[in-house]
């Protein structure tokens, strides 16, 4: 099951770290803009961003939930959370490519 959560850890990392890139050239637009299409799109950041350091806090940092995590969810629970993990940073590098083209 360790790799399970490898992976979830991993993919909420590089989440972070696209959805900071990401909320930096939607703020810069908005700035320039005064758009609210930029605006929009830099508050989802925030939130999503929000959501992926949590769950990135609760895996690593918190002593009490990253020992729940690594040894007491079971493996099909890990699968399914993984896979909503990196499914989102497929959806976010398509985000990043289109963004910063």
């Amino acid at each position: 099951m360790s790799i399970w959560v490898d992976v979830a850890r991993v993919s909420s990392a590089v989440n972070v770290v696209l959805l900071l890139a990401l909320a930096a050239v939607w703020a810069r637009n908005y700035l320039e803009i005064r758009s609210k299409y930029p605006l929009g799109l830099l508050i989802f950041a925030v939130f999503l961003l929000a959501r992926n350091a949590l769950a990135l806090y609760m895996y690593i940092v918190d002593p009490t939930l990253s020992g729940w995590f690594s040894t007491d969810v079971p493996a099909i629970a890990w699968r399914a959370m993984m896979l909503l993990h990196v499914f989102e940073t497929l959806g976010l590098l398509f985000l990043g490519w289109i963004t910063f083209d």
